[in-house]
Formats: C-alpha cells, sequence, structure tokens
C-alpha cells in the first residue's frame, strides 16, 4: 500500500469517526464524544488544527485529557494494525 493510499485511508477514517460522533451526539446508542475524541484523534496525525484543538481541550478539561489518552491508545493500535496489512502484501 503506498504512503499516498495510506494517507488517504488515515483521513477517510478520521472523518468518518467526527461524522459518526456528530450522529451520536443525536442517536442515543452511539457513543458521540467517544467517536469524535476518536476522530479528532486520528486527524490530529496529519492536521495542526486537530492537533492544537485536542491540546486545548485536554488542558482545558482534565476528564477529558484521560478519554483522549484513552483514543489515542486505540488510533494507535488502529493505525498499527493498518500499516501491518500493507507491509502483508507487500510481502506475499
Amino acid at each position: 500500500m503506498t504512503r499516498t493510499l495510506k494517507r488517504w485511508l488515515l483521513l477517510a477514517v478520521g472523518w468518518a469517526f467526527i461524522i459518526l460522533g456528530v450522529a451520536g451526539l443525536f442517536l442515543p446508542f452511539l457513543q458521540g464524544i467517544l467517536m469524535l475524541l476518536i476522530g479528532l484523534s486520528i486527524l490530529s496525525t496529519e492536521y495542526a488544527w486537530a492537533h492544537n484543538l485536542q491540546q486545548k481541550l485536554g488542558a482545558r478539561f482534565p476528564g477529558l485529557g484521560s478519554r483522549f489518552n484513552e483514543a489515542k491508545v486505540w488510533v494507535a493500535t488502529f493505525l498499527r494494525r493498518i500499516a501491518s496489512l500493507g507491509s502483508d502484501k507487500a510481502q506475499s
């Protein structure tokens, strides 16, 4: 998988989580805030505004900072899985 394709996939997944998070704010069966945090964490790897927003929210709301840390762990695991999928196919 090329680097450009990985980047576009990463951005698509990040924006998908943002959209699901906004929907989750209105739907009772989705965790809206958690989806928004995951999406923001994914997008913060590519966008400076997302990283800055994540830092400001973590500083302003300390309880939210722990949720950001949970989301970062999830995102790191997710990104490792995507990277390993690309490397597995390249080795085949």
